[in-house]
């Protein structure tokens, strides 16, 4: 009585009991490892269930018994951007410590894909959520904390809600950039950047502008370059803002993806300006990118501390955690000749 047709039903636990010859409540009380139940009998109802293929639901199980789910879910923006994979590690290694498991999706940058997948992962009963945010409304997430559900915003903070939220030194790494730049005597700096409705990007394109701003630098409009949110359109507006008269001497990029497209555009330039992106990635330091670096396995473990703290039964105010950011110099940056 194996089953191995695709697509079949998954085998019940009244089959692995009436292939084992117990009753219903013995094949349970054996699978679960409860007592009363001989070494023999169980050995005969866990081979039953081996030869079936059976697993117990365990979610189903736990909220019979009224556990809470072990369950947490992680809604991300983007799979194909190696910053939100090293935010998922750090949370699941955290969450994993506490004996819960984490359950990711990827909205793709459409909020309404967003409010889709939160509605689903709360059906399956997770316990609580993570999410990086590409809406601009969330008062529909009310609803789920006032129903137990904590909720703590990654990366992206909303602005219509106050919830718990770990965040970027955005601002401060920003302005970091704009003044090694200027420090080496760029004044002609631009700006590629995401896109605008994402509040990452609004905090670092405000941050650039009063960097640029304060030191008295007004030129700066026409080289900004907003909604690049991949490495193509990134490297088409570099090609862009190389081809203005005069053109940037330098250039910021504003995400990983972002700096990526800048240095396909760069490539085979006798002089090319000179570049720092916001994010470390993977071989920066090979090719001597000058980064604005930070830690996002960090951000994603503080985010998981704050669900355990509010699964824990922490009530306090909602809690704003600022991660710091670093700018790591590798070359990329010339100074000017004066």
């Amino acid at each position: 009585m194996v089953l191995d047709r695709p697509g079949a039903s998954r085998p019940t636990l009244r089959q692995v009991a009436a292939l084992s010859g117990v009753s219903l409540k013995t094949a349970s009380r054996a699978l679960n490892g409860e007592p009363y139940v001989s070494a023999v009998t169980a050995d005969r109802v866990r081979a039953a269930a081996a030869q079936l293929g059976f697993r117990r639901n365990a979610i189903a199980r736990d909220l019979r018994a009224g556990s809470r789910s072990p369950l947490v879910g992680l809604i991300i923006s983007d799979l194909g951007n190696p910053f939100f994979s090293r935010v998922a590690r750090g949370a699941e290694r955290r969450l994993r410590a506490a004996g819960l498991q984490l359950v990711s999706a990827s909205s793709e940058e459409d909020p309404d894909l967003e409010q889709a997948l939160i509605g689903e992962m709360v059906e399956r009963r997770v316990s609580a959520l993570l999410v990086v945010t590409s809406a601009e409304e969330h008062a529909f997430l009310d609803a789920e904390r006032r129903h137990g559900v904590p909720v703590v915003f990654l990366d992206r903070e909303p602005a219509d809600i106050v919830a718990d939220s770990v965040v970027l030194d955005n601002r401060g790494g920003m302005r970091r950039a704009v003044e090694h730049l200027l420090a080496r005597g760029h004044r002609r700096i631009a700006l590629i950047g995401d896109l605008r409705r994402l509040v990452t990007q609004r905090e670092r394109a405000a941050a650039f502008e009063a960097a640029m701003s304060a030191a008295g630098q007004p030129v700066w409009a026409q080289y900004q370059r907003p909604d690049c949110h991949d490495a193509a359109t990134a490297e088409q507006a570099v090609h862009d803002v190389l081809a203005q008269r005069p053109p940037p001497t330098a250039l910021i990029t504003t995400n990983n993806l972002i700096t990526i497209g800048a240095l396909r555009a760069l490539r085979g330039l006798a002089e090319p300006p000179a570049l720092v992106g916001f994010d470390d990635f993977d071989l920066a330091d090979v090719v001597g990118v000058t980064v604005v670096a930070h830690d996002p396995e960090r951000m994603g473990e503080v985010g998981a501390e704050q669900i355990l703290a509010r699964l824990g039964g922490a009530d306090g105010p909602s809690r704003r955690v600022l991660l710091p950011t670093e700018l790591v110099e590798r070359g990329s940056v010339r100074t000017l000749d004066t």
